[in-house]
């Protein structure tokens, strides 16, 4: 019995220490490097018109913590984590083609997150010759994976999105601060690239496909502003937070105010579940109406056990009474997936 409860004291010591979203202490807009939470993810993506080209590139970091029906067995107390995944997902617009691969680390570890400067690595799996990495290069990013090899610039200062997080009590709430400009050049597969492309970071308690799921849009303009869209809704499908923001051609931000996103036109996946993909985006002082341009982008993520909708959305309205486009990338999270034998 004594070596029992000294195991278990032993247990607790080594659990990691995780915090959660405060919503009274907005993030800094430098914070990148990773943090002491049960859920993080580092994203970039990137919709290029003149190339007929879009990616989307995703790395996470869990502790079992933030899954109690892991984090209460045995397997989950003696190895709490963390654990990471990737997602890389490329749309080929002219030969009207998607690519979705998918790595994870679960259960032996072995991804590579550090700071600073940031680096991020997901090892090879059996077979493969490359990992997949994110890393500072000064002031600019690096990322290297699945045929891709890319050089990002920041065009523009980082940013907190007002409030500060994303969710409810209710859903669990992450932080959230981006670029939301960043000059994209390299090749994938050998091809030549350059556009602009998007960045975030979020960090809290949130799990995606079951606390939550959202309608999210990561906009630039042609007005060289760009335009934030979050839609959280709760495990029942309420929605429970609706947040924008704008971000200026001097890189200030602020709220987008009297938001309203209206659901237009939907799409039901091979596998069933339905997006809505088509909407109407209005608020203070500005309209936009926003397509996708690919339907079928449903991915079935088996590493993090997730459905959701990534790709490159276009768009029309006005900004101050002026005429404006938009382009970026539209996520549309349908909730959990979970993959057969």
């Amino acid at each position: 019995m004594r070596s029992i409860l000294l195991l278990a004291l032993w247990l607790v010591a080594c659990a990691p220490r995780l915090s959660l979203v405060d919503p009274g202490r907005p993030p800094s807009p430098d914070t990148w490097g990773p943090q002491a939470a049960p859920l993080e993810w580092w994203y970039v993506s990137a919709y290029l018109p003149e190339e007929g080209w879009a990616f989307h590139w995703a790395f996470f970091k869990a502790y079992t913590q933030l899954r109690p029906e892991i984090a209460n067995t045995l397997l989950g107390a003696v190895n709490p984590g963390p654990f990471h995944v990737a997602h890389i997902a490329v749309t080929d617009l002219r030969s009207n083609q998607k690519v979705f691969v998918e790595r994870s680390d679960v259960p032996q570890g072995g991804a590579t997150v550090r700071y600073p400067p940031l680096y991020l690595e997901m090892p090879s799996e059996k077979g493969a010759s490359d990992g997949w990495k994110l890393w500072q290069e000064g002031e600019a990013f690096r990322l290297v994976g699945a045929g891709l090899d890319l050089r990002l610039t920041p065009l523009k200062p980082p940013v907190a999105h007002p409030p500060g997080y994303s969710g409810t009590e209710e859903t669990g709430r992450m932080y959230y601060v981006s670029y939301t400009r960043l000059a994209l050049e390299g090749t994938y597969q050998g091809r030549a690239l350059r556009g602009e492309a998007w960045m975030d970071h979020q960090w809290g308690d949130q799990l995606a496909g079951r606390s939550a799921t959202w309608d999210w849009f990561g906009l630039q303009l042609s007005n060289d502003r760009e335009v934030m869209l979050y839609r959280v809704k709760n495990a029942s499908g309420e929605v429970v937070q609706l947040a924008g923001s704008w971000i200026g051609p001097d890189g200030r931000v602020g709220e987008l105010k009297n938001l309203r996103m209206t659901p237009r036109e939907a799409w039901t996946s091979p596998s069933g579940r339905s997006y809505t993909l088509s909407w109407g985006v209005e608020g203070e002082g500005f309209s936009l109406s926003l397509n996708p341009l690919r339907e079928d982008q449903e991915l079935l993520a088996a590493s993090s056990q997730v459905a959701y909708w990534e790709g490159p959305v276009s768009g029309a309205g006005t900004w101050q009474g002026q005429a404006v486009t938009a382009k970026g990338m539209g996520e549309f999270v349908a909730g959990p997936y979970l993959p057969g034998p």
